[in-house]
């Protein structure tokens, strides 16, 4: 018999949206934790009506971004807003053993559903709120978005060249990172649940965990009062360090060359041109000094191949280097595929079939698989209503009937 998965019996009531909280869950529930995602058609979750679309057609259920973020999870609908719709969310809080929410700050204080609240209904509860800058504070009520945390983590400053403006990152990176800390969190507070009894709130501030990812920067100017900015592809320690155009349309390769055994590799591999035996070359600050005229000359050499050719020479000989990759790449990549990281999740009631991401990490007893797809709006309404927090049918008819469902 197959060994259960690790956090079967954990109970998750999931009021969050867009990518932080759903992600979180999603890795709860793709380990075994019975989730419950609650959203509402008067406050779509926003992934839910963001592109691509099946067929091109806008609707809530026909989004791919969305199911990709909640395989392994129940949905119900549940207007917050409703008279009714706090005392439903509280039932539900008393059945879980995890609540997680992303509102805007003093958002489900207001409902009456914060954790002082809840608490009253279910004392040990473990209860996450995820934001921007955390609950408390001079800006702890601030809205915001993740491309804004970006910047205010100092992510766009760093993020382009020294004679150009910042030009940030086309995703809300730290929506991906935070998720990981989430995890750590919840996990770190179901332990502590087990000795002593006890349920604790988790205040994540997204924009505290982007500083951990600038923690030298940020050092830099602690200890040295340095104030670092932007730099292109450019590297403190090593050189040369950039993206370099190969063989096709718009084919690049990434390669670092750190110390001089590399940098003597480095040569070797290109066929030690000519270029590469000048004294304005030959130690690390000389080719510093002249790195804008090295990358032109690297340059000039990897234009013969490939990007995959250059990236394998390289690597083959202990340089460090890689395919600046495509989604066509990604989705083709075939290291992903032998570690089956999109498995092909079961029927989509809308979409049908897609392959939606597992955990970036296996565990060899009990492994991570993908047993439910996405739920559709709502689709799990009279089950969880009814079965699990045991409305009787009335009930339900009659809270379905005053739009508290909706």
């Amino acid at each position: 018999m197959p060994s259960k998965l690790p956090l079967e019996g954990i109970k998750v009531a999931d009021f969050s949206t867009q990518v932080v909280g759903p992600l979180t869950t999603k890795y709860l529930a793709d380990c075994g934790a019975e989730v419950i995602k609650v959203e509402s058609m008067y406050a779509l979750d926003l992934i839910r009506v963001t592109i691509p679309f099946k067929d091109g057609i806008v609707h809530p259920d026909r989004s791919y971004g969305f199911p990709r973020l909640h395989t392994d999870k129940y949905g119900v609908s549940l207007d917050l807003k409703h008279p009714k719709g706090p005392e439903i969310a509280k039932r539900l809080a008393a059945w879980a053993d995890v609540v997680i929410e992303s509102f805007t700050p003093g958002v489900m204080k207001r409902r009456g559903l914060d954790y002082e609240e809840i608490k009253k209904v279910k004392p040990d509860i473990i209860m996450l709120s995820t934001s921007n800058q955390g609950q408390t504070g001079r800006y702890g009520t601030h809205p915001g978005w993740g491309f804004q945390t970006l910047a205010l983590a100092g992510f766009t400053h760093f993020t382009g060249w020294a004679d150009r403006e910042p030009v940030g990152i086309p995703s809300a990176y730290t929506d991906y990172l935070a998720p990981q800390f989430a995890v750590i969190a919840i996990l770190a507070a179901i332990n502590y649940k087990r000795r002593t009894g006890k349920g604790q709130y988790i205040d994540l501030s997204q924009l505290e965990v982007g500083l951990l990812f600038l923690a030298t920067a940020l050092l830099d100017y602690s200890s040295n009062s340095i104030e670092q900015t932007r730099c292109g592809n450019l590297s403190s320690y090593a050189v040369p360090h950039n993206a370099y155009c190969c063989k096709g349309e718009d084919r690049w390769c990434a390669i670092a060359v750190t110390n001089k055994n590399e940098w003597k590799t480095f040569c070797q591999i290109l066929g030690e041109p000519e270029w590469s035996k000048d004294d304005k070359f030959s130690t690390p600050l000389n080719r510093k000094r002249n790195e804008a005229e090295l990358d032109r000359l690297v340059e000039g050499c990897t234009l013969n191949f490939t990007a995959e050719e250059v990236m394998v020479l390289m690597q083959s000989k202990g340089v460090a280097a890689g395919v600046v990759k495509s989604n066509k790449d990604m989705w083709t990549d075939p290291q992903l595929r032998h570690r089956d990281h999109w498995p092909l999740a079961p029927p989509h009631p809308v979409l049908g079939s897609l392959r939606c991401p597992l955990p970036p990490y296996k565990l060899s007893k009990t492994p991570a698989g993908i047993r439910m797809p996405g739920p559709c709006l709502g689709q799990h309404n009279e089950y969880i209503y009814s079965d699990v927090l045991g409305f009787s049918n009335e009930e339900f008819v009659k809270l379905l009937n005053e739009g508290v469902f909706k």
